[in-house]
């Protein structure tokens, strides 16, 4: 019968030993309970069937706290997932502007400006203190320096002295850019404070900045014009913006990857049931890994409202890594603690019915 097969298919929901033991009686009992001529499930039937199910799939039916930590548990690891899944995409991405291109934006954005020849380009498009990630790095990065790993950048400045003011310089250079099919958003100034150690150590130099940001395409660039109290009057930035798959593969990847964080959560917790130790391992993964998440959104937030960002800083800086990737791995080694124990077969597993209804 039609609606025999849409009832197994949503008995799926429950975990494989709860439906040997109880799924034809739960399926006897929907069938005699339908009305005559029916042939699917209602829409509250099936609902309520698979948030039955999956809730029967996290075992501990005691617990009101494990379906909210499934959740967050499934999010974070969703997150984690989607982080690496974009990074990967980034190789999709050219390579950061080389010399001749960054010549090519200055002479377009700022004409009668004289260029530095020391342009500097990144090797990678992205760098750990201006050099490719090795395997010699990590090190540093998990012993906190793991926030120099960013982006890379090709980087000039113009040589003084300026032939117009600072002012002058930004409007025409908006202008220019406009007319040249950048998107331009608008200038931000900001009031820097330099600490110069004279004998005393008690000198400060103020420093104003004014950053223009464009983006045309995959290129981004960052114009920061200076007062007279800094040693160049124009300074220039020029990377890639996130290439276009970075965003399909990260969520594809997060709702997999939180999706079987999930089910792994839920056999873990069924057969982890009523163990010692377990919980205090569980509680310090959940703890390394949002806490450093928690701590870098909102941060982040006021700084992406701050300042204009035609492209988004990478997801994984959002989940404090690998600032915090120190944090992350044993986290993930407490975790993994934990699925082992699970591993270990129990004498006392049974299936635990939680109600349909």
């Amino acid at each position: 019968m039609s609606l025999t097969r849409h009832y197994r298919r949503l008995l799926l929901a429950y975990p494989r030993a709860y439906r040997r033991e109880r799924g034809e009686e739960i399926l006897g009992l929907l069938l005699d309970t339908a009305p005559p001529g029916r042939t699917r499930p209602t829409g509250r039937e099936a609902f309520d069937l698979v948030r039955a199910g999956l809730r029967c799939r996290l075992g501990r039916p005691a617990s009101r706290a494990v379906v909210g930590l499934a959740l967050l548990t499934a999010l974070i690891c969703g997150l984690f997932t989607a982080s690496l899944a974009a990074r990967v995409a980034w190789e999709t991405s050219r390579p950061q502007p080389d010399q001749a291109e960054v010549a090519a934006i200055f002479a377009e954005a700022f004409p009668g400006h004289r260029l530095n020849d020391d342009v500097t380009t990144a090797p990678a498009l992205f760098v750990f203190y201006n050099q490719p990630l090795r395997w010699g790095s990590f090190k540093a990065v998990l012993l906190g320096d793991g926030g120099e790993y960013q982006e890379g950048s090709a980087y000039a400045a113009a040589v003084r002295p300026a032939p117009t003011p600072e002012a002058e310089i930004l409007a025409a250079a908006r202008q220019r850019l406009r007319a040249a099919g950048w998107q331009v958003y608008e200038p931000t100034t900001e009031v820097l404070f330099l600490d110069v150690c004279n004998p005393r150590c008690v000198s400060t130099s103020r420093l104003v900045e004014t950053v223009l940001v464009a983006r045309q395409g995959d290129t981004v660039l960052r114009a920061a014009v200076h007062d007279s109290s800094y040693n160049s009057y124009l300074n220039l930035e020029v990377q890639r913006a996130a290439p276009p798959a970075v965003l399909p593969a990260a969520v594809l990847a997060g709702l997999v990857g939180g999706g079987l964080a999930w089910f792994v959560f839920a056999w873990a917790s069924r057969r982890t049931e009523g163990r010692r130790g377990v919980h205090p391992l569980f509680g310090i993964a959940f703890f390394l890994w949002w806490v450093p998440a928690l701590l870098s959104t909102p941060s982040l937030i006021s700084h992406h409202l701050d300042e204009p960002h035609p492209s988004w800083h990478p997801l994984w800086e959002w989940l404090g890594q690998p600032t915090c990737s120190l944090l992350f791995l044993v986290g993930a080694a407490c975790a993994l603690t934990v699925l082992v124990v699970a591993l270990v077969p129990r004498k006392d597993l049974r299936p635990l019915i939680v109600s349909a209804g």
